[in-house]
This record gives structure tokens, sequence and C-alpha cells, in this order.
């Protein structure tokens, strides 16, 4: 029996996950803005949930809420920083309020959750923490600029946490989904007011995006259990192939680029 404690488990990915850790007889920790809506998982599992109310912007209620969860479980073995939404819209149309929620909640609140795990864990001697990253966190696109901003943000925080934390026995993993048919891109997501100059870019970006068909998040739950069950689990982990080729061509391109241009780097 594993003790998890995930962030944004109202749905989505966080959804998925619970549920499956609870079907196979673990237990969760599972955090919402609306705690409410982790009822129903209540409802079937009984005293194997916690349910928690956590806005992960808010520092002091994500140490509350850690500490609850270590108080009531006795451990905890899995971290999962899933919660965090998409801000869409150009870099110069973002406001500033816009640009520091999307900071605030897709990269401080990660760090603040596992800033309260850490203490845990290093006692322990032990645990995962799993950090929800995306394609967007290794691949720039048009209309996501911040969104990406704050996943590239969190893959350089968790490398080098990883690097900080394995010799205590701690284990990080990032995990960097495709498209997927969560909320995401929904009633979660918040747009940017449009400037018309930009209008050809926003239509192009939202060409692609129909051409594309979401898979079903249902399908890395058996992933996930497999991943936190590894003795030894990797640093990054792809959901899907769809960011395979995606990825490949992004760090070809960087490479040639640096290379082409190394007579005038190496005059620095």
């Amino acid at each position: 029996m594993k003790t998890w404690f995930i962030t944004g488990a109202s749905r989505g990915f966080g959804r998925t996950w619970a549920t499956a850790a609870l079907s196979r007889g673990d237990r969760v920790a599972a955090t919402a803005r609306r705690p409410e809506l982790l009822q129903p998982l209540v409802d079937r599992y009984g005293d194997r949930v916690l349910p928690l109310r956590l806005d992960v912007t808010d520092r002091a209620a994500a140490t509350a809420a850690v500490q609850r969860a270590a108080d009531v479980f006795g451990r905890l073995d899995v971290v999962v920083n899933n919660a965090g939404y998409g801000l869409f819209g150009m870099v110069e149309e973002t406001t500033e309020e816009q640009a520091r929620a999307q900071l605030d909640t897709n990269l401080f609140g990660p760090l603040w959750v596992t800033q309260a795990a850490l203490p845990i864990l290093r006692a322990q001697h032990s645990g995962h923490i799993v950090q929800v990253s995306s394609l967007g966190g290794l691949a720039a696109f048009p209309t996501l600029g911040l969104y990406n901003a704050s996943k590239w943000a969190l893959e350089g925080m968790s490398e080098a946490l990883a690097q900080e934390v394995g010799p205590l026995g701690i284990r990080v993993t990032i995990v960097e989904p495709g498209p997927y048919g969560t909320d995401w891109s929904g009633t979660s997501a918040v747009h940017t007011e449009p400037i018309a100059a930009y209008e050809p870019v926003r239509e192009a970006r939202r060409a692609g995006a129909t051409a594309r068909t979401p898979q079903d998040p249902q399908a890395t739950a058996d992933v996930l259990l497999e991943l936190v069950d590894l003795d030894d689990p990797p640093l990054r982990l792809f959901l899907g192939d769809y960011p395979y080729p995606v990825v490949e061509a992004a760090y070809r391109q960087r490479l040639d680029t640096w290379n082409a241009w190394r007579p005038l780097a190496t005059r620095a």
C-alpha cells in the first residue's frame, strides 16, 4: 500500500490517478480548490481518501495540507504536483496579473508543496515526487508563451531537485504529457484580450490544434502506477507517443543552430 498526495485531484489527470491508486488499494490525500468535488471518491473508498481544500498558490495552506496528510496516514510515498492550468494568448497580450497568476500556480505551487513534503520524505529516506510538466515544457508554441515559461521553469527546478535529493533516497520524475482530453484548454483555461495584429498566428494555431485528437486521460492510469512502483524511475517520462517527433525536431533545431553559429560564439 502506497500513500499518495495529489494536487488538483478533482478532475483531469489528478482525478484519474487518484482513482487508479485507490482502486488498487492505496491511500490518497486528494486536494482541490473545491473539496466537495472529491465526495464521490470518499463515498466509494471511505477513509482511504483524505479530501483536502487547497489552493496551491497559498504557501501556508500547502504546508498545512501536506502535514495533515502525513499526520493522518503516517507517511507519504508519492507526491504528485498536478494542479495547473493553461494561459492562452500572445506574450504582448499578457497582463502582469495573468503572468503572475500563471507562475504562481504552475511553478510556485509545486515549489510550495515540494518544500512542505521534503522534510517528511527525508525523515523516511524514501519517496517519489512526480512533477506534471507538459510537452510545452520542452518545446514552445505561439499563444502559450507564459504557460511554456511556467513549465520550462518547473523542468529546470525539478532537474536540479533530483540531483539534490537523489542521495537522500528520494526520486523525482517529470512527466510530460502530449494532448489529452483534460480540462486544460476548457473551463479552467484563461485567455488574454486579443490584439488584432496577431490574428493570423492565432488562426494557424487553432487550425493545428483542431487537427489533433486528444487522447483519453484514463490511458495514463496504469502507466503512472507502474512508474511509481519502479525502484529506479526515470527523471523524465513522456505520456503518449505524440511528444516524440515534436521534441526530437526541437532539439535537433537547437543543436543545428548552436553548431552553425559556433564560430561567432567562440569569439566571445
